[in-house]
């Protein structure tokens, strides 16, 4: 899978972050979410620089945001019709 795959629904911030991570091979595909949950529940560098790689990937259109019901993202669907940077 990639990445706008697996935010192809709306997907809760921390583990939108954790798929980013995944996908810059931060986190190898054996890791599960719940083994790191950790980097994103608590106030450190790499929980705080995915989560600003989700904001940026929004400031360019890239992905949508919302923050009810929670902070959430979701991979803009005109970005897999083809249209690339």
């Amino acid at each position: 899978m990639d990445l706008s795959e697996d935010l192809a629904g709306w997907t809760d911030w921390d583990y939108a972050a954790f798929m980013v991570g995944r996908s810059l091979g931060i986190f190898e595909e054996s890791v599960a979410y719940t083994q790191v949950k950790s980097v994103f529940w608590t106030d450190n560098p790499l929980g705080n620089a995915l989560h600003e790689v989700l904001l940026q990937l929004v400031a360019t259109g890239v992905l949508e945001r919302r923050e009810e019901p929670d902070e959430q993202f979701m991979w803009v669907r005109a970005m897999t019709s083809g249209r690339r940077w």
